[in-house]
Order: structure tokens, then C-alpha cells, then sequence
């Protein structure tokens, strides 16, 4: 693994060791259709600049939710229903996003909180009216209103 990074001639070991997967993973995907790496004489996977990118964007979709389905949409610029999927899957994003910036206000809140009972703290579960009431909104900055109980 010591080319430039445009020339790289890597083995599926080489290339599955940079991610931290296991060579069937890179079979695996190679099945999908997702990987089309080339081939040597002896028959051996030779992966290119061109492949690990593809690794790569595989590894990342994978990471922020995306199926093994949608990450071939992604990567076919004429795939039908390109738009569609990865419009769905970015608005999936979005709220993810929002949900764990609520969490961390939650935990960030009931890390500094005095109250005996966190979930009687009326801050606390300002911060939570969203899930109770099943309607998304606003929630009170974990900074606004510093209180001690």
C-alpha cells in the first residue's frame, strides 16, 4: 500500500484492511454490483484509485444508513428514481440529524441538572414535549434558563 494515491494497485486485503472490513464484505458488494475491481493474470482483485473511491462512498453510505440497494442507485448516475431515493434518503438524514442534536440537548441537560427526579424536572422534559406530544417543534436551548434544583 505505498503508491501514490493515484496509482493504486491494491489486493483485497490491502484494500479491505484500509477500511477496516473483512475481505468477504468486498466479495460481498462485488456481488451487488457495487465493486467491478479488475483482475490480474493469476485471477486476483487489483483495486484502483477508482475502486477505493468506490469503497469508500460505499463505507460512508453505509455508515449514515443507506442500504446496499440505495448506495447502487447512488452510484449509477441513470439509475431510475435516482432523484427520488436519494432525496428520500436525505430528508432520512436531516431527521436523524435533528433527533440527535434533541438527544444530546436531553443528555447535555440531565449531565448539569440538580433535580432528584430528572424526569419531574420541567426543563427536562421541555426538551422531550416533542416525542410526548408526537408533534415536532422548537425545544428550549439546554443553555437558556441555567436552574438549579
Amino acid at each position: 500500500m505505498k503508491s501514490s494515491p493515484r496509482e493504486l494497485d491494491w489486493s483485497i486485503g490491502d484494500t479491505a484492511a484500509r477500511f477496516g472490513l473483512e475481505t468477504h464484505v468486498l466479495r460481498h458488494w462485488e456481488d451487488r454490483g457495487l465493486l467491478r475491481p479488475a483482475r490480474d493474470p493469476a485471477g486476483r482483485r487489483r483495486y484502483t484509485h477508482a475502486d477505493v473511491v468506490r469503497v469508500a462512498t460505499v463505507v460512508r453510505s453505509k455508515a449514515a444508513g443507506m442500504s446496499l440497494e440505495q448506495i447502487l442507485v447512488l452510484l449509477d448516475a441513470d439509475a431510475p428514481g435516482r432523484h427520488e431515493v436519494l432525496g428520500a434518503h436525505l430528508a432520512d438524514l436531516d431527521r436523524r440529524m435533528d433527533d440527535m442534536v434533541r438527544s444530546r440537548a436531553m443528555t447535555e441537560h440531565a449531565l448539569r441538572c440538580r433535580a432528584h427526579d430528572i424526569a419531574a424536572c420541567p426543563r427536562f422534559s421541555a426538551i422531550l414535549d416533542d416525542l410526548v406530544t408526537g408533534q415536532r417543534g422548537t425545544f428550549p436551548s439546554p443553555h437558556a434558563g441555567q436552574h438549579a434544583h
